[in-house]
């Protein structure tokens, strides 16, 4: 296995004029550093963090005073612990790049994939680590083992991020795409209904479904549990390489959600982690079984892993990446086990109850987020009367309420509450939609 910290000693060490492959590469893997170099160990003032405490929680991110931000899941703030972590790595490379990436990059990215492993309850072997979902995306409907004939089938309610990679993929080498709906009125989408959809638009040439958790375009939370058990009936009569793999857009279940890919059954998991996860912002992962990663090529180079014996890893880019954001990755994760993935998930749904209750009873405001928790999660779409979501999103904000258009057509006005946000953000949002 070779690492970032391998190649640049190589390089620091002679080891230029061509390229450094196989077992060259090979005989240049050391044991760790056992003398790190040295860091502020607190570069930002410690904010106390009561994991327990809702309002302890909101303490710790620096979002400015005075207004309701319900599209905190748009673009992560970082809670105190990852900018601390994010500072003392930059601050490291600041003072001497080469030095603090061969002193420590093995164990931080170590530290890393320990965390999400433990956050996920899986092997890290099992995940690749990106910069976004859509990075996740494009690399993975790539790189999957696709023949002639083979067909991808996915929904019409995808982002554009998964649409124009498998049309892309189409383009390479021609695998089919086939798109089908799983719901015609979303406020109205049934879990047997979009399961039944599903299963009855998969063809014998299917060997590829290619789903997204949590619509961002209306709401709808999928029952993936019950379609990836589905879908495990029809492979049983199915050969080996006819398998039907489920990739799953996860971005906006992630973090929101109290579900691992194993709860969920499938076999690709795709999210950014700077979204409800909020996790330093360019950074994302792709975590895949262990038999789905077999039907798998990487795209890009690996610094991490050349052999293919950590899947993960060896799906992971190599290149130079923003570091001291990869690296506070770490905290992140920690971050949201100290509060409960279970406790993050029942508060995320209470407040996103809450704010469709309350719409739902605003005669301008027609809901297309179903208000059912079972079949929706954090984000909640709607529609006023006399108002474009453009200019919706225009008035709220007159009246401090931050909120967002969906980027689809239809578009619809979004919010999006989380851990961040408290009943009286929700009343305060509901207040200024009544005033519309």
């Amino acid at each position: 296995m070779v690492t970032r910290r391998t190649l640049l000693a190589a390089t620091a060490g002679g080891v230029v004029g061509g390229a450094v492959v196989g077992s060259t590469v090979t005989s240049l893997l050391t044991d760790p550093p056992s003398t790190p170099a040295p860091v502020d160990d607190n570069p930002e003032v410690a904010v106390d963090f009561d994991p327990e405490d809702w309002d302890s929680v909101r303490a710790q991110f620096a979002l400015a005073e005075g207004i309701t931000n319900l599209s905190t899941f748009y673009f992560a703030s970082h809670p105190a612990s990852v900018r601390a972590a994010i500072e003392r790595h930059r601050a490291g490379l600041d003072a001497d790049p080469l030095s603090y990436i061969l002193e420590n990059q093995y164990d931080l990215e170590n530290q890393v994939a320990t965390a999400a492993a433990s956050y996920m309850r899986t092997n890290r072997s099992q995940i690749a680590f990106t910069d976004s979902t859509t990075m996740g995306l494009g690399l993975l409907y790539s790189g999957l083992r696709l023949g002639p004939g083979d067909e991808v089938l996915t929904t019409e309610h995808e982002f554009y991020a998964t649409h124009e990679a498998l049309r892309l993929r189409n383009i390479r080498d021609g695998v089919q795409v086939r798109r089908t709906r799983l719901y015609d009125e979303s406020a109205q989408a049934n879990p047997a209904e979009m399961v039944d959809r599903l299963v009855a638009a998969i063809g014998p040439a299917t060997r590829v479904v290619a789903l997204t958790w949590v619509h961002s375009s209306t709401g709808v939370r999928l029952p993936v549990r019950q379609m990836t058990d589905a879908i495990a009936e029809i492979n049983q009569n199915r050969s080996e390489n006819e398998q039907i793999l489920v990739c799953l857009d996860g971005v906006h279940g992630f973090a929101a959600e109290d579900a691992t890919p194993n709860d969920l059954g499938v076999d690709f998991l795709v999210t950014g982690t700077h979204k409800w996860l909020f996790g330093p912002r360019g950074t994302g992962l792709i975590w895949g079984s262990t038999s789905a990663w077999s039907r798998f090529t990487p795209i890009i180079p690996s610094f991490t892993d050349i052999s293919g014996v950590e899947p993960g890893p060896w799906a992971t880019p190599g290149g130079y990446h923003s570091f001291e954001h990869r690296w506070a990755l770490a905290e992140a994760f920690e971050f949201h086990q100290a509060i409960g993935a279970r406790r993050v998930a029942e508060r995320t749904r209470e407040l996103a109850t809450m704010l469709k209750d309350g719409l739902a009873e605003i005669r301008s405001v027609r809901l297309h987020t179903p208000r059912d928790p079972e079949v929706s999660a954090g984000l909640v779409c709607c529609e006023v009367d006399g108002y474009g979501p453009g200019d919706a999103v225009a008035r709220l904000r007159r009246s401090n309420i931050i909120a967002s258009a969906t980027p689809y057509d239809p578009s619809y006005l979004r919010f999006g509450p989380t851990i961040l946000n408290s009943e009286a953000d929700v009343e305060a949002a509901l207040a200024a939609v009544r005033a519309m």
